[in-house]
């Protein structure tokens, strides 16, 4: 008798650990694609979440996912989701990148941009269009949130910094059209903080080290006034004409558009003007490129009129008859 009762025990037991070990599946095999999915939305909406940042008091983001089935009804649950998620206001960016959706009859990829405020949306709208000029298929505009079907998007650094600043510039707070808009810097701070990064000559100095065969590295006076400038005030015989647009794509030895004599990132080149401001930002912006040893000089073609240097010549003809300017033989880089 007493056998009987382990084993009436064990038959209990053990149909209670298959129940408990069979409802879990029982329960696995009731979940559908349209829950995987649900879930896999959800943590896209919350990963966007996270990786929010604020500007003047609004939450903005901007996040891809590789492209999926129906993207358009996916990405809106994302939306959903994010705005069930922020009460406060909010601006949302979230796309599909990499090869689109077979069911995209337009060979696109989807975006959506969401917010709580339908006037953010509508700058966004603006200037995600102007952003992206020749790569939107489609908009669909649904005011607190709006749908787009783009060419290629998310593909390139590019695409995400265009959409945090789209994102960035619509939420911004409007600001007095008179007073300087946080971080800028006026004309007069631009050429200070220039010429603290340049060694800047005189016009004697320039004239010495262009006249000095013993200077370690080659050295050019390079004339950037434009056209009406130099038929006006006259120029300096000899100097290099490579008008301010075209400087940077000249003296970069990167550059398919440089000169045969920028093959080098140690040249001495002397930018001028007229009076010696504007060649401060460009020497500057020849540092940019690599070109460390670039300045500029100082007053500008008029110091150098007013010093009585040689190598003057009349105005209205500023072109060598030798032909040493062989910069103007060469169309502008950005004449395409």
């Amino acid at each position: 008798m007493p056998s009987s009762e382990p084993s009436s025990g064990y038959s209990v037991a053990s149909e209670s650990g298959r129940r408990s070990q069979t409802s879990p599946r029982s329960s696995e095999s009731h979940r559908t694609l349209d829950n995987v999915r649900d879930e896999v939305a959800h943590g896209i909406a919350l990963r966007a979440i996270t990786k929010a940042t604020i500007v003047d008091g609004a939450k903005i983001s901007v996040y891809f996912t590789f492209s999926k089935k129906n993207d358009d009804v996916f990405l809106r649950r994302v939306a959903e989701i994010i705005r069930t998620r922020i009460f406060s206001r909010h601006l949302f960016a979230i796309g599909t990148t990499g090869p689109p959706s077979p069911t995209s009859s337009t060979n696109t990829n989807t975006l959506i941009i969401t917010g709580a405020d339908d006037d953010d949306v509508q700058r966004a709208v603006l200037l995600f269009s102007s952003k992206f000029l020749g790569r939107v298929a489609s908009v669909t505009n649904h005011g607190n949130f709006l749908v787009a079907a783009v060419h290629d998007v998310g593909g390139s650094s590019y695409d995400c910094a265009a959409l945090w600043d789209v994102l960035s510039k619509s939420v911004r707070a409007p600001l007095d059209p008179l007073s300087p808009p946080p971080g800028s810097r006026s004309i007069d701070q631009l050429v200070t903080a220039a010429r603290a990064r340049l060694q800047r000559v005189t016009p004697r100095q320039a004239w010495e080290i262009l006249h000095d065969p013993t200077y370690p590295i080659p050295a050019f006076l390079v004339d950037i006034r434009p056209a009406s400038q130099r038929a006006r005030s006259g120029g300096i015989h000899g100097s290099l004409i490579i008008e301010r647009n075209d400087l940077e794509w000249r003296f970069d030895p990167r550059s398919e558009a440089r000169l045969a004599i920028a093959d080098r990132y140690d040249l001495r080149i002397i930018v001028y003007c007229e009076d010696g401001h504007a060649s401060s930002l460009a020497a500057a912006a020849l540092h940019d490129v690599g070109s460390l040893n670039a300045t500029d000089m100082v007053g500008g073609f008029e110091a150098w009129k007013a010093e009585g240097l040689s190598g003057q010549i009349k105005p209205p003809s500023t072109q060598s008859e030798s032909g040493t300017w062989e910069a103007l033989s060469q169309p502008s880089p950005l004449s395409d």
